[in-house]
């Protein structure tokens, strides 16, 4: 081989190692929100005290749901325990999006409708609304510090005959309720997201962000001031009742209860069989990429909103609240946390949309379970007399909250606590234990029609 062959030879093998190096990126294997500073103050429970041997009411699970349904419980004079078999949020309440809206697009509609009828399915978005605006409220009346922003969304149509379908679908929903929705064309839409992904889309101008971490935080520290006693590593592994009574097992010792509310959604173990064979655990991943120039981030989001496109594998992305970072959301694929796995399909997938992140690290990558239900309905009631609330399909953030809240209501015989999603039977499928061993193949089924536009 000739000297020049050589020197052009190790040129280009040096230019291969130089491309994959940049392409490596080092991350974190964390929530990007608990990587906030300002959290370091964080509520911690109440590991000091003493566990009573008595309460009006016990909550297993100590994310949105449960720090929600304490508070009201507690605000209503009760006394209040609250059982955490990890740390306080380290569930989906502090590893989802921070993506904050009706959700209407996440309901069962054309199935429920099938069965339950149209009048008592509109109720239910009805009611969806009412869930975001009362816990945008909610935010805003208790100063809760979460970078609450109502920044709207834009869902892009990941195929051209998808665009066709959100047009009508948001037609359709504001003959319903007031809920705006404004039609953006493929011409237009680089004013709204700087991709050629999409085939136009619709804005949600009143949807909103926010960082789920500060806002799990801010819950935290309204239910300590309310006097509920929240406990972190106290699994709990038996509720039983005798009598009137409730006996809830915890390791460490048993207390007794007047009411149980059982919120661990996505993460409902074995010994709650009835619930868990009633949830589909799905694992959601998201990334942070390093910090970028403003140009950059501008460049993605024009007017810093979320983002979402019409696949049936969704990806979601926003930026960070200091609008330093892009994150973007999707499917983990493979069994547990394996950030080597997701963390390289989110790039690819970000790339693929935004070919102007080809160069950016990713600083974070993290996973977590999300509770969807065999209707596609998030459910609420009282099973082997236990009252209950969760499967909430990938919105937990706001349906979360003002499920806990109105499951709380519930225990406390209000009528305030009645919702449409009462209706709804909170079915399991035979032979489903809780394990969905069907999910591998649902997805690359779903991967192989969004490939195909369908």
């Amino acid at each position: 081989m000739a000297v020049k062959e050589k020197y052009e030879l190790t040129l280009i093998l040096w230019n291969e190692i130089d491309m994959l190096a940049k392409n490596i990126s080092t991350y974190t294997n964390m929530p990007f929100w608990l990587a906030d500073t300002s959290l370091a103050s964080k509520i911690h429970a109440n590991a000091r005290f003493e566990i009573p041997q008595k309460a009006d009411a016990v909550i297993v699970g100590g994310g949105f749901t449960g720090i929600s349904a304490a508070i009201t419980l507690a605000r209503a004079g009760l006394k209040v325990v609250l059982l955490e078999a990890g740390h306080l949020g380290e569930g989906a309440s502090c590893r989802n999006g921070g993506l904050l809206g009706p959700s209407f697009s996440k309901l069962g509609v054309d199935g429920l409708e099938r069965q339950y009828g149209r009048d008592n399915v509109h109720e239910t978005i009805r009611e969806s609304l009412v869930a975001f605006n009362w816990l945008v409220d909610f935010i805003k009346e208790e100063q809760i510090d979460c970078d609450l922003s109502l920044c709207g969304r834009f869902r892009g149509a990941s195929h051209p005959s998808h665009y066709a379908g959100l047009i009508e679908q948001a037609e359709e929903l504001a003959k319903v309720v007031d809920f705006p929705a404004i039609a953006v064309s493929r011409q237009d839409q680089f004013e709204e997201v700087g991709s050629n992904a999409y085939y136009g889309g619709v804005i949600y101008p009143t949807d909103g962000t926010l960082q789920p971490a500060k806002l799990h935080r801010g819950l935290c520290q309204i239910a300590q001031q309310a006097g509920v006693l929240m406990l972190e590593h106290t699994k709990v592994r038996d509720v039983s009742k005798q009598n009137a009574m409730y006996k809830v097992q915890y390791d460490g010792g048993v207390i007794d209860a007047d009411q149980v509310i059982i919120a661990t959604n996505g993460y409902t173990g074995g010994e709650f069989d009835k619930f868990k064979r009633r949830i589909i655990p799905i694992r959601s991943a998201m990334i942070a990429t390093e910090e970028l120039p403003e140009s950059v981030i501008r460049s993605v989001s024009p007017k810093l909103r979320a983002h979402g496109g019409t696949e049936r594998l969704v990806a979601y992305y926003r930026p960070s609240p200091d609008g330093k970072r892009i994150l973007f959301g999707g499917r983990a694929f493979g069994r547990g946390d394996q950030p080597q796995l997701y963390s390289k399909y989110l790039q690819d997938f970000m790339i693929r949309t935004f070919p102007q992140l080809e160069e950016a690290k990713i600083d974070y990558a993290w996973s977590g379970y999300v509770a969807y239900t065999f209707d596609h309905v998030p459910h609420i009631g009282k099973m082997d007399d236990m009252h209950y609330a969760m499967g909430y399909c990938g919105s937990g953030v706001g349906r979360a909250n003002y499920f806990g809240r109105k499951i709380a209501q519930q225990v406390l015989n209000q009528v305030e606590g009645k919702t449409s999603f009462d209706q709804f039977p909170f079915n399991t499928r035979p032979l489903y234990t809780g394990k969905p061993w069907f999910l591998p193949m649902i997805m690359k089924w779903h991967d192989f029609a969004d490939r195909r536009g369908w």
